[in-house]
């Protein structure tokens, strides 16, 4: 079994609604958001090119590749109308105003690291 550990990000204050945060935590790129008011923390990674999502679009609490326009949903990662697997989402808290982050103890693999795009 995956094991996490807890890092803290910054305040919760910083994380706006509709717009992407990106955060190195342990060598993963962590995206956070907020979605309903709550704070929401994927891999910023596109699950089918591989493209930083956060350079994308966040509409109507779906995440937008800015590559090939795959949508996934804020609320559970999943892919919404294609067949692309569902983003890595970590476990968030927030605690006395600072937002904290669960990220595995290992560092992401080639599988789980953004490609930067030329441009």
């Amino acid at each position: 079994m995956e094991t996490q550990a807890w890092h803290p990000i910054g305040p919760a204050e910083a994380i706006v609604e509709g717009q992407a945060s990106v955060h190195t935590v342990n060598g993963w790129q962590v995206l956070l958001t907020r979605h309903d008011g709550a704070i929401v923390a994927v891999n910023d990674r596109c699950t089918h090119a591989a493209a930083r999502l956060s350079t994308g679009r966040i509409r109507r609490g779906a995440l937008m590749c800015p590559l090939h326009g795959a949508r996934f949903d804020l609320a559970d990662g999943r892919c919404i109308g294609g067949a692309y697997p569902a983003l890595r989402q970590f476990p968030v808290r927030e605690a006395a105003g600072v937002v904290e982050v669960a990220v595995p103890t290992t560092p992401p693999g080639m599988d789980e690291t953004p490609v930067d795009l030329p441009g």
